[in-house]
């Protein structure tokens, strides 16, 4: 029997595409603290929900400044992750973490 696999990109790019799968994504990325996997997580799923010219379009951002926003060394203002996640159709959200008893 012999078993079809796909590339795994492929699998990831096509999963990012839905919008729940996309905010559960990024919203693990942010548990980790970790500012370059959020970038990199953003930039996955600006690639999935059409690339960085769809999103460029959608908010009003030249294709560079979003390149250069989301690379390794980009340091993002608040402003620009918010039209980025909304130009992906999804927004950022604080909400209370979780305590177990007797931790701050």
């Amino acid at each position: 029997m012999t078993r079809k696999t796909g590339n795994y990109d492929e699998y990831h790019l096509e999963w990012l595409k839905d919008p729940e799968n996309a905010a559960a994504f990024i919203n693990a990325v942010i548990e980790d603290s970790d500012r370059e996997a959020f970038l990199l997580a953003l930039k996955d799923v600006a690639h999935a929900q059409g690339g960085m010219t769809a999103i460029a379009e959608k908010t009003h951002v030249s294709r560079s400044s979003l390149y250069k926003t989301l690379s390794k060394r980009g340091n993002p203002e608040f402003s620009s992750i918010s039209k980025l996640l909304y130009g992906m159709g999804l927004r950022l959200t604080v909400e209370p973490r979780i305590q177990t008893h007797g931790t701050a």
